[in-house]
């Protein structure tokens, strides 16, 4: 089985153009993008450089099958062996229902959860949809979008407003050395600004807030149109790019990006605008919930 990885493309200031994870299957790789027009990134790329290669998008679509009820789910279209995917790996070349599909232990949830990519997604893309709900049904299964609630208390970041052109893996506190790798020999756009900007530590951060006040909503029903800025004693030093109320947490919760001298340490207070007013925020560790990631590997 082939292993998928959460990577960055950025640019040559250090800015992330997108967030995607990166599939190795046996005979090439498939980028599983954020929403951004990374795909016109990479032909201006090839454009200007020396290589061969053509760019497009392939007929494969995803589906995402998350929750503690997944494994069943999935045991109820593939057969036990399924459960043989170990996590953020891949199984290429399945079958189901004469569909051709690539299942990886993956997702956007900070759950349990799995992803099948569908081959030749444009003809067959209502086939799979349809055979999922008909195999989710005993098992509860139901239609939604990204859950934000748990994708933010579990550390998740979104494309768009956590992340963005304008910030670099070390502001959003993800510049481990295993995904920014600046001692490999091989190039990379953005490597020497990188460096740069690890030499000099990062001017800020994106770090955890909680927020006291009324429900905030979960980020994507139109209640958060905006990000919520951040006070402190009158001055506005840094925003909130993604908030949510968690039931589980029974508080309003969030990530806030600061200058560095009021990110550290944890546990500072501010004054946070939200839609209801301005309330008191307080700087939290994050992931607010399963810090060590041991949810989506069970």
């Amino acid at each position: 089985m082939c292993q998928a990885k959460y990577v960055f493309i950025t640019l040559p200031d250090g800015g992330i153009v997108n967030d995607p994870v990166l599939l190795r299957l046996e005979e090439r790789f498939w980028l599983s993008l954020a929403d951004s027009d990374v795909g016109l990134w990479a032909k201006a790329l090839a454009v200007n450089s020396d290589f061969d290669v053509t760019i497009g998008e392939v007929d494969v679509s995803p589906l995402q099958i998350q929750g503690p009820r997944s494994k069943d789910v999935m045991v109820e279209l593939f057969g036990e062996t399924i459960l043989e995917v170990p996590y953020y790996h891949i199984s290429e070349g399945l079958e189901l229902e004469g569909m051709h599909v690539v299942v990886s232990w993956t997702g956007y949830t900070s759950e349990l959860g799995y992803e099948i990519y569908l081959h030749d997604a444009t003809k067959n893309g209502t086939k799979l949809w349809n055979t999922v709900l008909e195999a989710g049904a005993p098992h509860g299964l139901e239609v939604i979008g990204p859950c934000h609630i748990r994708r933010i208390e579990g550390g998740i970041l979104a494309f768009g407003c956590d992340i963005w052109y304008d910030t670099n893996p070390f502001e959003v506190d993800m510049g481990y050395a295993w995904m920014v790798d600046l001692d490999q020999e091989a190039d990379f756009v953005g490597k020497e600004a990188l460096k740069r900007v690890k030499a000099e530590r990062p001017k800020r951060k994106l770090v955890g807030l909680e927020i006291e006040g009324p429900d905030v909503g979960t980020y994507i029903d139109n209640e958060m149109i905006d990000v919520f800025p951040v006070f402190r004693g009158g001055e506005q030093l840094g925003t909130v790019t993604s908030a949510c109320y968690s039931p589980r947490l029974e508080t309003n919760i969030g990530y806030a990006m600061l200058p560095i001298a009021f990110a550290e340490p944890l546990g500072q207070e501010f004054e946070v605008e939200t839609q209801h007013g301005r309330f008191r925020g307080v700087t939290a560790r994050k992931p607010f919930i399963d810090p060590a990631k041991e949810i989506p590997k069970q």
